[in-house]
């Protein structure tokens, strides 16, 4: 079962957001397992989920997030995204965990309930659109690029380790991500392979592409020092 073992990431919810989370980890090969109380939402589904309610201990815990490496919440009612947030953030202190806020009023709440970044959807919305409008308008609106734009600047960059890189063989704990730049490394692909399990021990190869989550400024940051 996917759910013992280490470094999985967790979907929360697997209504409207979370089947299209669902879609797009699917097509990325990751490995996870989605979490819905409506058997329903499961029909035809060809990936590890479980049924029961996000927000009990037991069917969290059934569900591997004490291993997991990255939780998305993706639950309907912001009360529910703040107590799965606060459960899984004292389950598993370790992980990186993805809030949906379905109102931008609960954005500082999920915050304090442990939420290492929040999404609100109709900001996302928002700034999706702008951002495909600017693009079909100065190039073709096939040629977007990788990057996800989140909440108040947060994004997800991806980065192929060259050969003259100073990341190469070197662990996640000796660069300091989080303690230097602030920003947090997510996941690793390597000779085709994604790594979701992201320990301190984790050490960065030649060729590798990284995904980094964090601001702006903070990917900023760190491309500054070792993108070339």
């Amino acid at each position: 079962m996917i759910a013992k073992e280490d470094g999985h990431l967790i979907i929360l919810g697997c209504g409207d957001v979370g089947k299209y989370v669902v879609q797009t980890l699917q097509q990325s090969g990751l490995k996870f397992i989605a979490v819905d109380s409506n058997p329903k939402a499961f029909d035809n589904a060809n990936y590890e989920y479980l049924v029961g309610n996000a927000t009990d201990e037991d069917v969290l815990k059934q569900a591997g997030i004490e291993t997991a490496s990255t939780i998305i919440v993706a639950l309907n009612a912001d009360t529910e995204v703040i107590f799965a947030t606060l459960m899984a953030r004292g389950l598993n202190p370790k992980s990186t965990i993805l809030a949906r806020a379905n109102s931008y009023r609960s954005i500082d709440k999920i915050y304090k309930a442990g939420a290492d970044y929040v999404a609100a959807l109709s900001i996302v919305a928002g700034q999706m659109l702008a951002k495909m409008t600017s693009r079909c308008l100065t190039m073709s609106c096939k040629k977007m690029d990788e990057d996800i734009a989140l909440y108040e600047g947060i994004d997800i960059e991806k980065h192929t380790v060259t050969h003259e890189s100073d990341l190469i063989e070197r662990t996640v704990a000796e660069i300091g991500l989080r303690e230097r730049f602030g920003c947090t490394l997510i996941g690793i692909e390597r000779e085709g392979k994604i790594i979701t399990e992201i320990l301190p021990s984790s050490l960065i190869l030649k060729n590798d592409v990284i995904a980094v989550i964090g601001t702006k400024q903070e990917i900023g940051l760190f491309k500054e020092k070792y993108v070339k």
